[in-house]
């Protein structure tokens, strides 16, 4: 916004408006003012002169002039009034002037010029009628675009020139202008004094003032909002006012007030029928169901007649009403014991927060009159008496042969607010019963080795009608995890089908209609006679059978763990997939017809209104990288990253975009960036992330170097390879790993990132490759004939392994891309890093085989470093021979594999020389008279 101040020209006390501009003469000698009646045409003028003349359309306009360039060392000063500065701190100075071109000028050569200067002179009072020339300050000299000759001006072209001149004025109430002429033909035909505002606006429901500019060109204006009517503030709102007038950099905001929602920049009350609970809604909802808002700006719905919302429920949930009774209400008495079971309520209300109480009603005598009296306090209800979910309770401790009442209560959460009560229940009336007391006298008759005969005698009490005795068993090792139950109206059984050599434990009760009385236990029966007339021999070779048994398990365990080793990599995705049955796969979002339906399906769209920008943090291939807060709904407020996209941009570039939170989306692992969501339905468009506080994994090495152990670095590592191996199962290639692309979090740990080359490559795949692809971390099939499966990750992890292990230092150096390629293909492989240890450095190597089939996968990498980790012995020694390093003690006669080639830590032992080495030699002739000559056959043997 411009701010111009209105003036006018003044000429010794006679004023003449011109162009919204006073200027003043402010030299005495300008008292005399000699000029030619034509303007244009004067050469001699004497100091500056008002004159009028007529412009291009044939208006008087009058201009101050001077034309004094026949004598020499001209000094001719022209002063405006002084000018208030009204809060400004830069003002603009806009000139419109004709100048004459000395070359028409005959004889004026060495005293004619083309440009006059511009002073200012800042005063706190309008009282300096005269100031010294040496009190102003220069400006700049001005010169003419265009000058005008003799026959310009009797042709009537008036060759008009604008120039514009900025001054700080920071330190005076006001200022003074001066224009000097040092011998020019120059006419001023205006002068337009103005400054800069950042106008009135409201961002964010927050209204921003006029703001005036810096003083410098470079300043920014801090500004701070306050919220509109009806809102309220949920971060303090602040912009910036840019030295040209424009509002940069917007800061938190405001939230309309419960009952009010957003419109054109305002806050308005929501309708009849709609309503807005908090602050952070987006906006005003419908009224949900069985509910209604009477009047504009409802901040909750009022719900119908009948119909009823507890305290916890959230305005969004529909009003409800309480259950009705529960059905079919069933009691089992068992002693004092009785077990309540129902069905649920035919009509739930609309809830799903249904429970269940049971109180008693009370108790009464069999044989008495008497009426209920309250239950006391020793009854005990499982597993509760209020609140319960299931509808089965079990009521226990009762007294006998007593009369009780339950009543069962359905329960939500509006019962209490609707009055509910008696109608919600249902009721029923037991008698409870005395058990029998416990068999006596068990006696176990006719043992063999699979039956025997039990027998008793009643128990002392029945307490009623004895209506059958239970016989249950189990062998005593089991502790009744496994048995068997026998029931009989005598008091003998015949128990068969038991095991030979095996200790039994029998219970024996009796039931009335009571139910059953106490368990008489019988455990301690003679041993010698279950196994009576057992052949010792067949005794002896049971056991014998289960050594060998052992033995040969033993030997397939330790032969299986040593002859572990790399199997074939399987290099194409599609070999991949029959790997891992059951694994979630990777989708092409490129696959889709309709880019929006894949970013639809694998990210979740995100409300622009719940993201808080902070600061921009680095530069991504679509735009600015941002760190900032979200705040979801129902979720606490979380740290995230963003890209945001540039403005302007094609289809292509959206799809390319959101591409990458398409295929990011699908990932779900600790060491995988994580998506958040996207914003699509705005601009900018956003992909959010989980935030990585510590930055990319390359440059935080190098700002931490030599600060970490080697089983930090180890397990930095362990994480990178722990998601590729996630990445491999789902049959992604991600042809860009580097730790530049690693991020890690405050906790050190590392996440892969940047899912985008494989787009870049298939985009433009004629394009000059080694321009479009990292050729330092990528392995020769790739380059040569664009390759690219998990093999060539592996590779790539390799590199990555010697950036982690250098602190970040450049894969081969100063070397050039085509230099790499030559040097890799000659066999050369980067060396081990300072201080490397070498199994690490072999594993490296292994990464970096030229034959992508004989390269380690992801899982054997895992396993590797997980080795490495659990014995970090091993990653003490760096340096020596490739095949000794690998076998490095962990403890006692024992030996731990770190190498890529585990056939060097298994010795190359016979069947004899292994048997021998764990003390079996004696099973020799057995093993080789069944066929078993060598490690690799006892593989084949079973447990059978």
């Amino acid at each position: 916004m411009l701010l111009v101040w209105k003036c006018a020209f003044k000429n010794l006390g006679v004023a003449t408006n011109l162009n919204h501009c006073s200027l003043q003469n402010i030299d005495a000698r300008l008292n005399v003012f000699k000029c030619c009646n034509n303007a244009f045409a004067c050469m001699f003028c004497l100091q500056w002169e008002e004159v009028s003349i007529m412009d291009e359309k044939n208006i008087p306009i009058r201009t101050y002039q001077v034309c004094n360039v026949l004598e020499p060392n001209q000094n001719n000063w022209l002063r405006t009034d002084w000018i208030p500065r009204s809060g400004a701190q830069r003002v603009y100075v806009e000139v419109k002037f004709t100048l004459r071109d000395c070359n028409s000028l005959p004889g004026v050569t060495g005293t004619c010029k083309e440009t006059f200067n511009l002073y200012y002179h800042e005063s706190n009072e309008d009282r300096e009628s005269y100031i010294k020339e040496s009190s102003f300050i220069k400006v700049d000299t001005v010169a003419a675009d265009e000058s005008f000759t003799q026959v310009d001006v009797g042709d009537r072209i008036m060759k008009l020139n604008t120039e514009v001149r900025d001054v700080k004025v920071a330190t005076r109430k006001g200022f003074y202008l001066a224009f000097q002429d040092v011998g020019a033909c120059i006419a001023l035909v205006s002068v337009r004094v103005f400054y800069k505002t950042c106008p009135l606006t409201i961002r964010n429901l927050a209204t921003f003032p006029d703001t005036v500019t810096g003083a410098d060109t470079s300043s920014l204006v801090e500004v701070r909002g306050s919220c509109v009517n009806q809102s309220e503030e949920r971060e303090e709102p602040k912009m910036y006012c840019g030295a040209d007038g424009e509002w940069l950099v917007p800061i938190g905001g405001c939230f309309c007030n419960p009952g009010y929602q957003e419109k054109g920049g305002t806050c308005k009350a929501c309708a009849v029928g709609f309503y807005k609970a908090k602050s952070s809604d987006a906006g005003c909802s419908k009224c949900p169901p069985h509910s209604h808002s009477p009047r504009d700006g409802a901040t909750v719905c009022d719900c119908n007649s009948v119909f009823f919302r507890a305290d916890s429920d959230p305005p969004s949930m529909a009003c409800t009403q309480p259950p009705s009774s529960p059905q079919q209400l069933i009691s089992v008495v068992n002693e004092t014991s009785v077990v309540l079971e129902w069905g649920p309520p035919r009509r739930l209300g609309g809830r799903s927060d249904t429970s269940y109480n049971y109180p008693r009603l009370g108790s009464g005598s069999i044989s008495s009159s008497q009426l209920c009296l309250p239950c006391g306090s020793d009854v005990f209800f499982s597993p509760d008496q209020s609140g319960l979910k299931t509808t089965r309770v079990v009521v226990s401790e009762l007294r006998a042969h007593t009369h009780y009442t339950f009543i069962v209560h359905a329960r939500n959460g509006v019962s209490q607010a609707s009055g509910a009560g008696a109608a919600q229940s249902v009721f029923v009336t037991v008698t409870t019963n005395q058990l029998p007391s416990p068999v006596s006298s068990i006696l176990a008759t006719d043992v063999t080795r699979h039956s025997l005969s039990l027998s008793w005698q009643q128990p002392d009490r029945p307490n009623g009608v004895i209506l059958e005795y239970e016989v249950k068993f189990y062998e005593k090792d089991q502790k009744e995890r496994s048995y068997r139950i026998m029931r009989t109206f005598s008091r003998r059984v015949d128990v068969t089908g038991l095991n030979p050599l095996t200790v039994y434990v029998f219970h024996v009760r009796a039931r009335t209609a009571a139910g059953y009385g106490e368990v008489q236990v019988l455990q301690d029966i003679p041993f010698p006679l279950i196994g009576e007339g057992v052949n010792s021999a067949f005794l002896l070779l049971s056991v014998s059978g289960v050594g060998i048994l052992l033995l040969i398990s033993a030997a397939v365990f330790i032969i299986s763990r040593r002859r572990s080793k790399y199997s074939k990599t399987k290099q194409d995705s599609e070999e991949e997939k029959h790997l891992n049955p059951g694994v979630k796969i990777y989708v092409d979002p490129f696959t889709y017809e309709d880019p929006e339906q894949a970013i639809h399906e694998f990210a979740k769209e995100i409300d622009v209104s719940s993201i808080h920008i902070e600061r921009v943090i680095g530069m991504g291939n679509f735009g600015d990288v941002c760190s900032g807060r979200l705040r979801v709904q129902g979720k606490r407020e979380i740290y995230c990253g963003h890209q945001e996209s540039e403005a302007g941009y094609s289809d292509k570039q959206r799809r390319d975009f959101l591409s990458e939170a398409s295929i990011m989306g699908q990932f779900d692992h600790p060491n995988i960036i994580r998506l958040e969501g996207v914003v699509t339905r705005c601009k900018p468009l956003m992909i959010i992330t989980e935030y990585m506080e510590n930055g990319s994994l390359d440059a935080f090495l190098r700002k931490h170097d030599g600060q970490f152990t080697v089983i930090q670095l180890v397990g930095m590592l362990r994480g990178i390879a722990s998601g590729m191996k996630y990445l491999s199962d789902m049959s992604y290639v991600h042809r860009d790993l580097a730790a530049r692309n690693i991020l890690v979090n405050s906790n050190l740990v590392c996440k892969v990132s940047d899912f985008g080359l494989s787009r870049v490559l298939e985009d433009d795949p004629e394009a000059a490759y080694t321009t479009r692809i990292p050729i330092r971390w990528t392995p020769p099939e790739a380059i040569a004939y664009r390759k690219f499966t998990t093999a060539s990750d592996v590779w790539s992890y390799g590199i990555v392994m010697w950036e982690v292990v250098s602190y970040g230092e450049r894969p081969y150096w100063e070397m050039n891309n085509q230099d790499v390629i030559k040097a890799i293909e000659e066999g050369y492989r980067l060396p081990a890093p300072m201080d490397c240890p070498v199994v690490l450095h072999q594993l490296m190597l292994d990464c970096w085989e030229r034959e992508r089939a004989e390269r380690p996968t992801f899982s054997q990498i895992l396993n590797m470093l997980d080795k490495l980790i659990r014995n970090p012995g091993t990653l003490r020694r760096t340096g020596g021979d490739r095949h000794t390093a690998t076998m490095l003690e962990s403890g006692v006669g024992s030996e731990v594999c770190v190498s890529v080639l585990p056939e060097v830590c298994v010795p190359a032992w016979s069947v004899c020389e292994w048997l021998r080495s764990i003390g079996l030699e004696r099973y020799r002739d057995t093993l080789a008279a069944a066929g078993y000559t060598s490690l690799d056959s006892l593989l084949a043997l079973t447990h059978q």
